[in-house]
Protein backbone atom coordinates (compact mmCIF):
# COMPACT_ATOMS: atom_id res chain seq x y z
CA UNK A 1 0.00 0.00 0.00
CA UNK A 2 1.30 3.61 -0.87
CA UNK A 3 2.77 5.61 2.17
CA UNK A 4 0.58 9.09 2.59
CA UNK A 5 2.03 11.95 0.77
CA UNK A 6 3.41 14.27 2.62
CA UNK A 7 1.42 17.98 1.69
CA UNK A 8 3.56 20.08 3.74
CA UNK A 9 7.28 21.10 4.74
CA UNK A 10 6.43 19.48 8.30
CA UNK A 11 4.94 16.03 6.54
CA UNK A 12 7.78 16.20 4.51
CA UNK A 13 10.03 16.26 7.16
CA UNK A 14 8.44 13.35 9.16
CA UNK A 15 8.68 11.92 6.17
CA UNK A 16 12.76 12.01 5.73
CA UNK A 17 13.24 11.44 9.63
CA UNK A 18 11.35 8.31 9.08
CA UNK A 19 13.45 6.86 6.42
CA UNK A 20 16.76 8.36 8.02
CA UNK A 21 17.53 10.35 5.04
CA UNK A 22 21.10 11.94 4.79
CA UNK A 23 21.40 13.47 1.77
CA UNK A 24 18.48 15.35 -1.06
CA UNK A 25 18.51 15.17 -4.40
CA UNK A 26 16.97 18.41 -5.54
CA UNK A 27 15.72 18.38 -9.05
CA UNK A 28 14.70 21.07 -11.43
CA UNK A 29 13.05 19.04 -14.76
CA UNK A 30 14.86 21.12 -17.78
CA UNK A 31 12.96 21.76 -21.26
CA UNK A 32 14.72 18.27 -22.37
CA UNK A 33 13.25 16.92 -19.50
CA UNK A 34 16.89 16.96 -17.74
CA UNK A 35 16.97 16.72 -14.10
CA UNK A 36 18.86 19.70 -12.99
CA UNK A 37 19.67 20.87 -9.72
CA UNK A 38 21.61 20.25 -6.29
CA UNK A 39 22.65 17.73 -4.08
CA UNK A 40 21.66 19.09 -0.38
CA UNK A 41 22.97 17.40 3.05
CA UNK A 42 20.01 16.82 4.97
CA UNK A 43 20.80 19.81 7.34
CA UNK A 44 21.06 22.03 4.81
CA UNK A 45 17.79 21.42 3.02
CA UNK A 46 15.81 21.53 6.00
CA UNK A 47 17.81 24.90 6.84
CA UNK A 48 17.21 26.64 3.42
CA UNK A 49 13.80 25.21 2.55
CA UNK A 50 14.30 25.56 -0.91
CA UNK A 51 18.05 26.73 -2.99
CA UNK A 52 18.49 29.10 -6.10
CA UNK A 53 19.49 28.16 -9.48
CA UNK A 54 20.63 30.38 -12.54
CA UNK A 55 17.12 31.41 -14.12
CA UNK A 56 18.26 29.64 -17.68
CA UNK A 57 18.99 26.57 -16.54
CA UNK A 58 15.37 25.54 -17.18
CA UNK A 59 15.83 27.21 -20.42
CA UNK A 60 18.95 24.83 -22.08
CA UNK A 61 18.86 22.74 -24.97
CA UNK A 62 20.18 19.13 -25.22
CA UNK A 63 23.44 20.42 -26.47
CA UNK A 64 23.68 22.53 -23.38
CA UNK A 65 23.93 25.95 -25.21
CA UNK A 66 22.16 28.82 -25.14
CA UNK A 67 21.25 31.40 -28.16
CA UNK A 68 23.72 34.18 -28.58
CA UNK A 69 21.17 36.73 -29.40
CA UNK A 70 17.72 37.56 -29.91
CA UNK A 71 13.74 36.68 -28.48
CA UNK A 72 15.46 34.53 -25.81
CA UNK A 73 16.31 37.27 -24.26
CA UNK A 74 13.42 39.23 -23.95
CA UNK A 75 12.11 36.92 -21.70
CA UNK A 76 15.36 35.25 -20.00
CA UNK A 77 17.52 38.43 -18.37
CA UNK A 78 20.92 38.39 -19.93
CA UNK A 79 22.31 39.30 -16.22
CA UNK A 80 21.45 35.59 -15.42
CA UNK A 81 19.47 36.44 -12.71
CA UNK A 82 18.39 33.54 -9.82
CA UNK A 83 15.60 31.69 -9.79
CA UNK A 84 13.99 30.80 -6.05
CA UNK A 85 13.26 27.34 -5.67
CA UNK A 86 11.11 25.59 -3.52
CA UNK A 87 10.30 21.50 -2.78
CA UNK A 88 6.80 20.17 -3.80
CA UNK A 89 6.67 17.91 -0.78
CA UNK A 90 4.37 15.76 -2.46
CA UNK A 91 7.28 14.76 -5.19
CA UNK A 92 9.53 13.52 -2.63
CA UNK A 93 10.89 9.89 -2.95
CA UNK A 94 14.11 7.95 -2.15
CA UNK A 95 16.76 7.07 -4.60
CA UNK A 96 16.52 3.31 -4.29
CA UNK A 97 20.47 2.73 -5.92
CA UNK A 98 22.14 5.65 -3.20
CA UNK A 99 24.31 3.91 -0.97
CA UNK A 100 23.31 6.13 1.62
CA UNK A 101 19.79 7.03 2.56
CA UNK A 102 18.92 9.54 -0.08
CA UNK A 103 15.61 11.39 -1.11
CA UNK A 104 14.85 13.28 -4.38
CA UNK A 105 12.44 15.61 -4.56
CA UNK A 106 11.41 17.98 -7.56
CA UNK A 107 11.15 22.30 -7.32
CA UNK A 108 9.00 24.21 -8.46
CA UNK A 109 10.84 27.50 -10.18
CA UNK A 110 9.78 31.08 -8.92
CA UNK A 111 10.75 34.43 -9.28
CA UNK A 112 11.81 36.90 -7.00
CA UNK A 113 8.60 38.08 -6.56
CA UNK A 114 7.03 34.24 -5.59
CA UNK A 115 5.43 34.15 -9.21
CA UNK A 116 5.90 30.86 -10.92
CA UNK A 117 8.92 30.97 -13.88
CA UNK A 118 6.46 30.47 -16.78
CA UNK A 119 8.69 28.64 -19.06
CA UNK A 120 9.51 26.19 -16.49
CA UNK A 121 8.01 22.30 -18.06
CA UNK A 122 6.11 21.86 -14.88
CA UNK A 123 4.71 25.51 -14.61
CA UNK A 124 3.72 25.52 -18.03
CA UNK A 125 1.56 22.20 -16.96
CA UNK A 126 0.35 23.77 -13.71
CA UNK A 127 -1.03 26.50 -15.94
CA UNK A 128 -2.84 24.00 -18.60
CA UNK A 129 -4.41 22.35 -15.46
CA UNK A 130 -5.29 25.42 -13.85
CA UNK A 131 -7.48 26.44 -17.21
CA UNK A 132 -9.69 22.77 -16.84
CA UNK A 133 -9.62 23.69 -12.88
CA UNK A 134 -11.22 26.86 -14.00
CA UNK A 135 -13.86 25.24 -16.19
CA UNK A 136 -14.62 22.65 -13.24
CA UNK A 137 -12.68 19.93 -14.88
CA UNK A 138 -9.99 17.28 -13.88
CA UNK A 139 -8.20 15.74 -16.39
CA UNK A 140 -7.10 12.34 -16.62
CA UNK A 141 -4.46 10.52 -18.33
CA UNK A 142 -2.53 7.29 -19.07
CA UNK A 143 1.25 7.27 -20.74
CA UNK A 144 2.54 4.47 -22.06
CA UNK A 145 6.03 4.88 -22.72
CA UNK A 146 8.16 2.60 -25.24
CA UNK A 147 11.80 2.40 -24.82
CA UNK A 148 14.55 0.45 -26.09
CA UNK A 149 17.23 -1.47 -24.42
CA UNK A 150 20.90 -1.23 -26.02
CA UNK A 151 24.18 -2.49 -26.13
CA UNK A 152 26.46 0.03 -24.63
CA UNK A 153 28.69 2.00 -26.80
CA UNK A 154 31.11 5.05 -25.92
CA UNK A 155 31.10 5.36 -29.51
CA UNK A 156 28.55 7.76 -31.28
CA UNK A 157 29.83 6.58 -34.57
CA UNK A 158 28.58 3.40 -34.68
CA UNK A 159 24.87 2.05 -35.04
CA UNK A 160 22.76 0.88 -32.05
CA UNK A 161 22.62 -3.10 -31.15
CA UNK A 162 20.18 -4.50 -28.63
CA UNK A 163 21.92 -6.20 -25.67
CA UNK A 164 22.85 -9.76 -25.13
CA UNK A 165 19.97 -11.45 -22.83
CA UNK A 166 20.58 -14.27 -20.40
CA UNK A 167 21.28 -16.77 -23.51
CA UNK A 168 23.90 -14.78 -24.74
CA UNK A 169 22.33 -14.02 -28.13
CA UNK A 170 20.98 -10.72 -29.08
CA UNK A 171 17.56 -9.98 -30.93
CA UNK A 172 17.26 -10.09 -34.37
CA UNK A 173 13.62 -10.99 -35.20
CA UNK A 174 10.35 -9.80 -34.45
CA UNK A 175 9.04 -10.61 -30.92
CA UNK A 176 6.13 -8.08 -29.74
CA UNK A 177 4.38 -8.70 -27.23
CA UNK A 178 6.75 -12.28 -26.33
CA UNK A 179 6.75 -13.10 -23.14
CA UNK A 180 10.25 -15.18 -23.34
CA UNK A 181 12.33 -11.85 -25.39
CA UNK A 182 11.29 -10.18 -21.79
CA UNK A 183 12.64 -12.82 -19.77
CA UNK A 184 15.78 -12.52 -21.92
CA UNK A 185 16.50 -9.51 -19.52
CA UNK A 186 14.72 -10.89 -16.19
CA UNK A 187 17.87 -9.70 -13.66
CA UNK A 188 16.80 -5.87 -14.97
CA UNK A 189 13.17 -5.79 -14.72
CA UNK A 190 13.63 -7.56 -11.23
CA UNK A 191 15.51 -4.30 -10.28
CA UNK A 192 13.48 -1.98 -12.05
CA UNK A 193 9.74 -3.00 -10.22
CA UNK A 194 12.23 -3.01 -6.85
CA UNK A 195 13.22 0.35 -7.62
CA UNK A 196 9.36 0.99 -8.96
CA UNK A 197 8.15 -0.85 -5.75
CA UNK A 198 10.69 1.48 -3.08
CA UNK A 199 9.41 4.85 -5.15
CA UNK A 200 5.88 4.05 -5.15
CA UNK A 201 5.56 4.81 -8.92
CA UNK A 202 2.07 4.39 -10.25
CA UNK A 203 3.77 1.94 -13.01
CA UNK A 204 1.07 -1.14 -14.49
CA UNK A 205 2.55 -3.25 -17.26
CA UNK A 206 5.43 -4.44 -18.96
CA UNK A 207 5.50 -5.71 -22.67
CA UNK A 208 7.91 -6.40 -25.24
CA UNK A 209 7.19 -4.04 -27.90
CA UNK A 210 7.67 -4.89 -31.90
CA UNK A 211 11.71 -3.43 -31.83
CA UNK A 212 14.81 -6.03 -30.81
CA UNK A 213 15.37 -4.63 -27.57
CA UNK A 214 12.20 -2.54 -27.83
CA UNK A 215 9.78 -2.50 -24.15
CA UNK A 216 6.72 -0.59 -22.76
CA UNK A 217 6.10 0.47 -19.32
CA UNK A 218 2.32 1.30 -18.91
CA UNK A 219 1.20 4.01 -16.30
CA UNK A 220 -2.02 3.53 -14.14
CA UNK A 221 -4.41 6.30 -14.81
CA UNK A 222 -4.17 9.95 -12.77
CA UNK A 223 -3.71 13.80 -12.87
CA UNK A 224 -0.90 14.99 -15.08
CA UNK A 225 0.82 16.42 -13.14
CA UNK A 226 1.24 13.52 -10.29
CA UNK A 227 1.87 11.38 -13.89
CA UNK A 228 4.40 13.78 -15.26
CA UNK A 229 6.57 13.66 -12.54
CA UNK A 230 6.63 9.76 -12.65
CA UNK A 231 7.45 9.86 -16.01
CA UNK A 232 10.46 11.56 -15.30
CA UNK A 233 11.29 10.00 -11.94
CA UNK A 234 10.43 6.32 -14.28
CA UNK A 235 13.27 7.70 -16.59
CA UNK A 236 15.80 8.21 -14.62
CA UNK A 237 14.85 4.75 -13.30
CA UNK A 238 15.46 3.01 -15.56
CA UNK A 239 18.87 4.58 -17.23
CA UNK A 240 19.85 3.85 -13.88
CA UNK A 241 19.37 0.05 -13.87
CA UNK A 242 20.52 -0.47 -17.19
CA UNK A 243 24.04 1.36 -16.31
CA UNK A 244 24.09 -1.15 -13.83
CA UNK A 245 23.14 -4.45 -16.22
CA UNK A 246 25.95 -3.33 -18.50
CA UNK A 247 23.64 -1.58 -21.15
CA UNK A 248 22.10 1.49 -21.87
CA UNK A 249 18.23 2.30 -21.94
CA UNK A 250 17.13 4.98 -24.83
CA UNK A 251 13.91 6.87 -25.02
CA UNK A 252 15.30 8.38 -28.35
CA UNK A 253 12.36 7.87 -31.03
CA UNK A 254 14.50 5.90 -33.75
CA UNK A 255 17.57 4.94 -32.22
CA UNK A 256 18.06 2.63 -34.97
CA UNK A 257 17.31 3.04 -38.61
CA UNK A 258 15.50 -0.48 -39.13
CA UNK A 259 13.76 -0.96 -36.13
CA UNK A 260 10.14 0.65 -35.13
CA UNK A 261 10.40 4.41 -33.23
CA UNK A 262 9.27 5.03 -30.00
CA UNK A 263 6.69 6.46 -28.49
CA UNK A 264 4.23 8.11 -25.74
CA UNK A 265 0.60 7.66 -26.28
CA UNK A 266 -1.54 9.10 -23.82
CA UNK A 267 -4.93 8.10 -23.12
CA UNK A 268 -6.94 11.05 -21.98
CA UNK A 269 -10.11 11.91 -20.94
CA UNK A 270 -11.94 14.53 -18.29
CA UNK A 271 -14.01 14.60 -15.78
CA UNK A 272 -16.78 17.00 -13.96
CA UNK A 273 -15.63 17.69 -10.79
CA UNK A 274 -19.37 18.48 -9.31
CA UNK A 275 -20.43 15.28 -10.77
CA UNK A 276 -17.34 13.02 -10.93
CA UNK A 277 -18.45 11.68 -14.71
CA UNK A 278 -16.61 11.51 -17.83
CA UNK A 279 -17.77 14.21 -19.70
CA UNK A 280 -16.89 12.00 -22.89
CA UNK A 281 -20.29 10.46 -22.26
CA UNK A 282 -23.07 11.14 -22.30
CA UNK A 283 -25.98 9.82 -19.10
CA UNK A 284 -27.24 7.10 -21.75
CA UNK A 285 -22.97 6.16 -22.39
CA UNK A 286 -23.16 7.85 -25.77
CA UNK A 287 -20.39 9.75 -26.90
CA UNK A 288 -20.94 13.19 -25.94
CA UNK A 289 -20.61 16.67 -27.79
CA UNK A 290 -17.67 17.25 -25.60
CA UNK A 291 -15.88 14.28 -26.44
CA UNK A 292 -15.97 14.67 -30.46
CA UNK A 293 -14.95 18.79 -30.00
CA UNK A 294 -11.91 16.94 -27.71
CA UNK A 295 -10.55 15.03 -30.88
CA UNK A 296 -11.35 18.03 -33.47
CA UNK A 297 -9.32 20.18 -31.49
CA UNK A 298 -6.64 17.41 -31.47
CA UNK A 299 -7.04 17.50 -35.28
CA UNK A 300 -6.69 21.06 -35.64
CA UNK A 301 -4.39 21.85 -33.23
CA UNK A 302 -1.87 19.12 -33.20
CA UNK A 303 0.38 20.00 -36.29
CA UNK A 304 1.24 22.83 -34.74
CA UNK A 305 2.04 21.52 -31.59
CA UNK A 306 4.49 18.97 -33.03
CA UNK A 307 7.48 20.91 -32.25
CA UNK A 308 6.43 19.61 -28.64
CA UNK A 309 5.73 16.42 -29.10
CA UNK A 310 8.22 15.60 -31.54
CA UNK A 311 11.33 18.18 -29.83
CA UNK A 312 14.40 16.55 -32.00
CA UNK A 313 15.80 16.13 -34.98
CA UNK A 314 15.84 12.61 -34.70
CA UNK A 315 12.02 12.73 -33.67
CA UNK A 316 11.00 12.92 -37.36
CA UNK A 317 12.32 9.62 -38.48
CA UNK A 318 9.65 8.02 -36.80
CA UNK A 319 7.44 9.62 -38.24
CA UNK A 320 7.17 7.64 -41.41
CA UNK A 321 4.74 5.42 -43.58
CA UNK A 322 4.72 1.81 -42.49
CA UNK A 323 6.85 2.25 -39.25
CA UNK A 324 3.88 1.80 -37.11
CA UNK A 325 3.49 5.49 -36.23
CA UNK A 326 0.75 8.00 -37.28
CA UNK A 327 1.76 10.33 -40.49
CA UNK A 328 -1.89 11.67 -40.28
CA UNK A 329 -4.39 13.80 -37.72
CA UNK A 330 -7.34 10.96 -38.34
CA UNK A 331 -9.09 9.27 -35.88
CA UNK A 332 -11.20 6.12 -35.47
CA UNK A 333 -12.93 3.87 -32.53
CA UNK A 334 -10.43 0.30 -32.04
CA UNK A 335 -8.21 1.39 -34.96
CA UNK A 336 -4.34 1.58 -34.44
CA UNK A 337 -3.29 3.20 -37.65
CA UNK A 338 -4.98 6.78 -36.33
CA UNK A 339 -3.26 9.67 -34.73
CA UNK A 340 -6.14 9.68 -32.10
CA UNK A 341 -7.39 6.24 -31.03
CA UNK A 342 -10.67 5.70 -29.20
CA UNK A 343 -10.06 2.41 -27.41
CA UNK A 344 -13.09 0.19 -26.72
CA UNK A 345 -13.76 1.32 -23.38
CA UNK A 346 -17.33 1.68 -21.20
CA UNK A 347 -18.65 5.31 -21.00
CA UNK A 348 -17.09 5.93 -17.94
CA UNK A 349 -13.64 5.27 -19.36
CA UNK A 350 -14.02 6.57 -22.64
CA UNK A 351 -11.10 8.10 -23.52
CA UNK A 352 -8.90 9.57 -26.75
CA UNK A 353 -5.14 7.89 -27.11
CA UNK A 354 -3.11 10.50 -28.89
CA UNK A 355 -0.39 8.17 -30.93
CA UNK A 356 1.83 11.32 -32.16
CA UNK A 357 3.79 11.81 -29.16
CA UNK A 358 7.38 10.72 -29.26
CA UNK A 359 9.36 8.69 -26.22
CA UNK A 360 11.92 11.91 -26.38
CA UNK A 361 9.27 14.46 -25.23
CA UNK A 362 9.66 16.00 -22.25
CA UNK A 363 6.39 14.11 -20.12
CA UNK A 364 5.19 17.47 -18.28
CA UNK A 365 5.41 19.13 -22.04
CA UNK A 366 3.70 17.07 -23.92
CA UNK A 367 1.17 16.56 -21.19
CA UNK A 368 0.53 20.09 -21.40
CA UNK A 369 0.02 20.73 -25.03
CA UNK A 370 -2.08 17.72 -25.84
CA UNK A 371 -4.24 18.54 -22.94
CA UNK A 372 -4.29 22.13 -24.30
CA UNK A 373 -5.20 20.86 -27.98
CA UNK A 374 -8.20 19.14 -26.50
CA UNK A 375 -9.57 21.90 -24.52
CA UNK A 376 -8.69 23.93 -27.12
CA UNK A 377 -11.33 22.06 -29.14
CA UNK A 378 -14.01 22.09 -26.08
CA UNK A 379 -14.06 26.15 -25.51
CA UNK A 380 -13.88 26.52 -29.16
CA UNK A 381 -16.73 23.40 -30.12
CA UNK A 382 -14.18 22.37 -33.28
CA UNK A 383 -15.85 19.01 -35.08
CA UNK A 384 -13.38 16.63 -35.88
CA UNK A 385 -13.50 14.68 -39.45
CA UNK A 386 -15.66 11.44 -39.89
CA UNK A 387 -14.37 9.17 -38.61
CA UNK A 388 -11.36 6.61 -40.49
CA UNK A 389 -12.49 2.93 -40.69
CA UNK A 390 -9.67 1.88 -42.56
CA UNK A 391 -5.91 1.97 -42.86
CA UNK A 392 -5.07 5.61 -41.82
CA UNK A 393 -1.39 4.85 -43.28
CA UNK A 394 -2.42 5.21 -46.91
CA UNK A 395 -3.71 8.26 -47.02
CA UNK A 396 -1.52 12.32 -47.01
CA UNK A 397 0.56 12.91 -44.54
CA UNK A 398 -1.07 15.91 -42.43
CA UNK A 399 1.59 16.30 -39.66
CA UNK A 400 5.22 18.23 -40.25
CA UNK A 401 7.96 15.97 -41.47
CA UNK A 402 10.92 18.31 -40.10
CA UNK A 403 11.57 20.03 -37.12
CA UNK A 404 12.48 23.30 -39.21
CA UNK A 405 8.74 22.83 -40.47
CA UNK A 406 7.00 22.17 -36.96
CA UNK A 407 9.18 25.07 -35.42
CA UNK A 408 7.49 27.43 -38.02
CA UNK A 409 3.81 25.89 -37.26
CA UNK A 410 4.29 26.62 -33.53
CA UNK A 411 5.34 29.86 -33.95
CA UNK A 412 2.34 30.87 -36.00
CA UNK A 413 -0.59 29.43 -33.86
CA UNK A 414 -1.44 31.93 -31.33
CA UNK A 415 -4.33 29.76 -29.45
CA UNK A 416 -1.77 27.58 -28.25
CA UNK A 417 0.75 30.80 -27.12
CA UNK A 418 -2.71 31.78 -25.31
CA UNK A 419 -3.35 28.32 -23.61
CA UNK A 420 0.51 27.72 -23.02
CA UNK A 421 2.04 30.79 -22.54
CA UNK A 422 3.40 33.00 -25.10
CA UNK A 423 6.73 33.44 -23.34
CA UNK A 424 7.09 29.39 -23.24
CA UNK A 425 6.93 29.50 -27.04
CA UNK A 426 9.46 32.21 -27.27
CA UNK A 427 11.77 30.32 -25.00
CA UNK A 428 11.13 26.94 -26.09
CA UNK A 429 11.29 27.34 -29.94
CA UNK A 430 14.52 29.45 -29.94
CA UNK A 431 16.27 26.63 -28.23
CA UNK A 432 15.29 24.39 -30.45
CA UNK A 433 16.49 26.55 -33.21
CA UNK A 434 20.12 26.31 -31.54
CA UNK A 435 19.46 22.62 -31.24
CA UNK A 436 18.66 22.55 -35.57
CA UNK A 437 21.01 24.91 -36.53
CA UNK A 438 24.14 22.55 -34.43
CA UNK A 439 23.03 19.38 -36.45
CA UNK A 440 22.55 21.12 -39.85
CA UNK A 441 26.86 21.38 -39.31
CA UNK A 442 26.86 17.69 -39.01
CA UNK A 443 27.64 15.86 -42.54
CA UNK A 444 26.00 12.56 -42.09
CA UNK A 445 27.42 9.13 -44.17
CA UNK A 446 24.16 9.22 -46.40
CA UNK A 447 25.43 12.29 -47.80
CA UNK A 448 29.05 11.68 -48.40
CA UNK A 449 27.81 8.09 -49.98
CA UNK A 450 25.45 9.29 -52.13
CA UNK A 451 26.64 12.74 -52.76
CA UNK A 452 30.69 12.64 -52.60
CA UNK A 453 31.11 11.57 -56.23
CA UNK A 454 27.31 11.83 -58.17
CA UNK A 455 26.26 15.43 -57.70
Amino acid sequence: MQSKVPSSFSELEQWLNQRHVTEIECLVPDLTGVARGKILPREKFTEDRGMRLPEAIVAIGVTGEFPAEGPYYDVITPTDRDMHLQPDPSTVRIVPWATDPTAQVIHDCFDRDGVLIPYAPRSVLKRVCQLFDDEGWSPVVAPELEFYLIERSIDPNQPLRPPRGRSGRAETSRQAYSIDAVNEFDPLFEDIYDYCKKMELNVDTLIHEVGAGQMEINFFHDHPLGLADEVFFFKRTIREAALRHEMYATFMAKPMANEPGSSMHVHQSVVSKETGRNIFSNEDGTPSKEFYWYIGGLQRYVPAAMGLFAPYVNSYRRLARATAAPINTQWGVDNRTVGFRAPLATPAARRIENRVIGADANPYVALAATLACGYLGIKNKIEPSAECRGDAYLGDFQLPRSLGEALGLLREQSDLHDVLGKSFITVYTEIKEVEYTEFMKVISPWEREHLLLHV
